[in-house]
């Protein structure tokens, strides 16, 4: 059977347009250790800084840039519903316009099966909403759902790809490796569970 287990992770906590921040770092390596008895086959991450930093605490297979999993806006739907307004008005036109090639690269690249046969275990480190994109094909649902789907900093999400059953969510945001203060970093305040 051809299986291929994607890992998805969100960088690191960052400071604003930059790199990691203490507490990024922090979670990052919390990040490795939870990872560090998977046998990755490959690692992707972002071309953005933080993306970069957080993939470098990691270890594993040498870890490839794909512009693919960087920091875009997938999918806007017309309308935008207001509550989500916000979260594309510093998106410029031509920005929003990438957004859904960037996302299908993604998933022409992730989500499936591994092509050639082996069982996989690829980790993309990412950001919040191509995270959420990956979970709403995952689930098949509506292109629309991947707003409101959020990530933690160094959350962990898994997916299982095979050539005998849909795709399976196995783990969703888990932060169980990160500590009680390292958690929650990058969810809006009202959507966190604790503090």
């Amino acid at each position: 059977m051809t299986v291929r287990h994607l890992y998805l992770a969100r960088h690191g906590d960052a400071a604003e347009g930059g790199g990691l921040t203490a507490a990024g770092q922090q979670q990052a390596e919390c990040l490795a250790r939870r990872l560090a008895d998977v046998p990755l086959t490959s690692i992707t991450h972002s071309p953005e800084r933080r993306a970069v930093e957080t993939a470098a605490l990691l270890s594993g297979p040498a870890a490839v840039e794909s512009e693919a999993v960087g920091d875009y806006v997938p999918y806007v739907p017309d309308p935008v519903p207001s509550a989500f307004a916000a979260l594309i008005a510093d998106w410029t036109a031509e920005e929003l316009a990438s957004g859904p090639r960037l996302a299908a690269q993604a998933l022409d690249r992730f989500a499936g099966p591994a092509p050639d046969g082996a069982e996989r275990h690829d980790l993309v480190i990412t950001h919040a909403y191509p995270a959420a994109w990956f979970v709403r094909d995952a689930l098949q649902a509506p292109p629309e759902r991947w707003l409101g789907l959020n990530h933690a900093n160094c959350a962990l999400t898994v997916i299982r790809y095979s050539d005998d059953r849909p795709p399976g969510l196995l783990v969703f945001n888990d932060m169980s490796h990160l500590p009680a203060e390292l958690r929650w970093t990058g969810f809006p305040p009202h959507l966190r569970l604790s503090r």
